[in-house]
């Protein structure tokens, strides 16, 4: 990293620092002087008059820079500040950004291009490097006071810092081995290779030795016989055996022999290649030309909220987030505004309002950075006819072609079209004034409002007036640019069946698609292979809690809307589900629930002619690296494994290992859970960690979810996420899968 920063103008300006304000309103703007650390990933700052740093952040949790007055905060000031000053860091979860103002635009132009290098640097790291960059962070941590050099005392503390209590004795042995300049202290290269001995992987090693020839390296035939009998690579494996050595051999003398040595064979185990999360999932390998209501989308509820939906803030960032995690429907609910401007925000609350039209344009910039398939923006129209021209023509002249107007090829507008052929268009879902291809002379016209209003206004005002039908006047303007998505009122089964067109869409609260589900399982199914169903979370979740997604992905709804600003377990399945198909927001949903007449029953799959269970066997081996939960001096995590089945009902289950005491660094289980999978095409493995704590609930350590058709057999790492879903390298699980048919 430092040749990188001694050659790049822009870095070895940010060495130098800059004196920036730090923007958190239209009123508070302070002055702040920031400057980038000497290990090239870490930006310090502090205040001018202070003596030493008070803040800092790693550049490896920065996940864009945006340039110019991007973010509502800078808005705010852009009649003060020109945009060429301005920049915005985006953090990955749901840390908040940081708003910038440099002194200057060519000031602004180096923090800019600079922290893109760097991050690209970072992009570009191999696993090797990744690794030594997390030790060298902690030895930046554990250096006190900043001389370089870290004595035993140091070290030991760091230990406790990094989550590992050990044997002292064994410890002092490798610190001694370690400090090749004998000065009873440790230098960064030396720290290194003490934590890297510290680290050895007995389980990794006995491993690499079973199939070792001579017990030292790993000969293309003895990698080869690795991956054809524990990771089930039969094809064409002695060509991957030759293209793993290469890809991961750090050492070139193996390598011309060729050969794998432990270094080698440990890095491609840790690598994505080794993950436990198919590597072929990871781009889009579903047929994606069948009509939009044969696939599960990944969707939004209140897009607009950042926390609570009483009295939480309302912002465009929940746009871009959500649309950068991969949705493909978000949720406007909007308001009649001051100065004939429409607002978004959630009525009868106290939660701030957005304008409709920075809405529109937000959705326009980031709709498909993340994903090219289409984007659904989901309409609750409170505003009188003005304010829905205006709606209508903001739409129109933000948005451009991306907005479809009007059906495919000139095509009647019955059936839907495929994500493929929507690719880059945005589709307007709301009510449509009379039937779908009449021409609408009238300027505005009368329509029962009976499917979504009144959805989620909790109020008193709604608790009195809630079971009357209201009617809502619509304009013509807008209602021209719904074509595919036309909201209406469901009635029944029979009604759908007899009447409905496979372009309408009707919307249900959690509870009424669960009473559905529970009195007409099948014939939900059936519902769901002809259109599209919208499921959102009851209004009566005023905290903005999420329902859990799965038992309405088991009967085929394709909308199943979250609160994709809260954390959880339900948000976690979400992530995990549309982590498959190039997580283009897109998953064709499985056969038996594409079929008009399917037969399926998600409450006895075994009643359905597709029937074929298998059975899931998960051996827990160890865990590296857990991330340290409590800063208190001394706490070490006590960790143990949850694995969770979410899916049919009787896939439902959750099985966990024993903790290990007091080592959160390397822990060893070597446990056996079993399960028995009765409908693979709609199984989520879950793997939580937690802290085990006797005395009152665990607590959360970290977890990853996947489909279960996703996992792939063998040895294989599991890269667990945080809460809040973001990656927390290099903290993993070590487990063997095993997958069978059920007998």
């Amino acid at each position: 990293m430092d040749s990188r920063i001694q050659s790049d103008d822009n870095l070895q300006r940010m060495m130098v620092g800059s004196m920036m304000r730090k923007v958190k309103s239209r009123t508070w703007k302070k002055q702040r002087h920031f400057r980038l650390q000497e290990d090239g990933l870490t930006v310090g700052y502090k205040s001018s008059w202070a003596r030493k740093i008070h803040s800092a952040f790693s550049l490896c949790d920065v996940e864009a820079v945006r340039e110019g007055h991007q973010s509502e905060i800078l808005l705010s000031i852009a009649d003060e500040f020109p945009p060429d000053r301005c920049f915005t860091l985006v953090f990955r979860g749901r840390r908040g950004n940081l708003d910038l103002v440099a002194e200057t635009a060519a000031e602004a132009q180096a923090w800019i291009h600079g922290i893109r290098t760097l991050l690209e640097n970072i992009e570009n790291m191999g696993e090797s490097e990744k690794l030594d960059q997390w030790i060298c962070d902690w030895f930046h941590k554990g250096d006190k006071n900043k001389d370089g050099r870290m004595n035993f005392k140091e070290v030991r503390k760091l230990l406790k810092m990094m989550n590992m209590d050990m044997n002292e004795e064994h410890a002092l042995l490798l610190f001694t081995t370690a400090d090749k300049s004998q000065t009873d202290s440790l230098n960064n290269e030396e720290f290194v290779q003490f934590y890297k001995m510290l680290t050895e992987r007995e389980e990794v090693v006995g491993l690499f030795q079973e199939y070792s020839s001579d017990g030292e390296k790993l000969s293309v035939c003895d990698l080869e016989d690795f991956l054809r009998e524990e990771q089930l690579e039969s094809e064409n494996s002695q060509q991957r055996a030759s293209e793993l050595i290469d890809r991961y051999e750090p050492s070139d003398g193996a390598k011309t022999l060729p050969a794998m040595s432990i270094d080698g064979f440990l890095m491609y185990l840790c690598s994505s290649e080794g993950s436990i999360f198919n590597l072929e999932h990871k781009g889009i390998y579903q047929d994606m030309t069948l009509p939009l209501c044969h696939y599960f989308i990944c969707s939004s509820h209140n897009t607009y909220l950042l926390e609570d939906q009483l009295r939480g803030q309302s912002s465009v960032e929940g746009y871009i987030q959500a649309l950068k995690r991969g949705c493909r429907c978000v949720e406007v609910d909007c308001w009649d505004g001051a100065n004939g401007e429409p607002v978004v925000y959630h009525g009868h609350t106290l939660t701030s309002k957005i304008l409709f039209k920075d809405v529109v344009a937000t959705v326009g910039n980031y709709a498909f950075k993340v994903s090219e398939h289409p984007v659904i923006l989901s309409l609750e129209n409170h505003c009188g006819i003005d304010q829905q021209r205006v709606m209508a023509m903001h739409l129109s002249s933000i948005l451009g072609d991306k907005l479809l107007k009007a059906p495919l090829n000139g095509r009647t507008p019955y059936d839907l079209p495929s994500p493929e052929e929507l690719k880059g268009k945005i589709i307007l879902k709301w009510k449509k004034i009379g039937g779908i291809t009449d021409n609408l002379d009238a300027a505005e016209e009368d329509v029962s409002d009976e499917d979504e209003t009144d959805k989620d206004n909790f109020s008193s005002e709604d608790q009195n007036h809630g079971n009357k039908k209201s009617k809502q006047s619509l304009c013509a303007e807008l209602s021209d640019l719904v074509v595919y998505c036309k909201s209406v009122h469901f009635r029944s089964f029979e009604h759908s069946r007899i009447h409905s067109k496979p372009i309408e869409v009707s919307s249900f609260s959690e509870f009424k698609a669960r009473k559905y589900l529970k009195e007409a399982g099948t014939e939900f199914v059936r519902h769901n292979a002809r259109q599209l169903t919208r499921v959102y979370p009851t209004g009566m979740r005023t905290d903005s809690s999420n329902f859990c997604p799965q038992e309405m992905w088991n009967i085929g709804c394709q909308i199943v809307a979250l609160n994709v600003q809260t954390a959880g377990m339900e948000m976690d399945l979400n992530d995990g589900f549309f982590r498959q198909n190039g997580s283009c927001g897109y998953i064709l949903k499985p056969d038996f629930l594409r079929k008009p007449e399917s037969n399926f029953d998600p409450e006895r799959p075994q009643d359905f002619e597709g029937y074929h269970p298998q059975r899931l066997l998960i051996r827990v081996i160890s865990g590296q690296q857990l991330p340290k939960l409590s800063k208190k001096e001394g706490s070490i995590v006590d960790p143990l494994v949850k694995v969770e089945i979410y899916g049919v009902p009787q896939d439902q289950a959750k099985q966990e290992t024993r903790h290990i005491d007091n080592n959160g660094f390397n822990p060893i289980w070597n446990e056996t859970l079993e399960f028995a999978i009765h409908t693979p095409d709609l199984a989520i493995v879950r793997f939580v960690v937690e802290d085990y704590d006797k005395a009152s609930r665990n607590d959360f350590v970290g977890q990853y979810a996947l489909p279960f058709k996703s996992i792939q057999p063998g040895y294989r790492h599991i890269h667990l996420l945080s809460k809040d879903g973001t990656s927390i390298p290099p903290s993993s699980l070590f487990v063997h899968i095993g997958i069978t048919e059920a007998s």
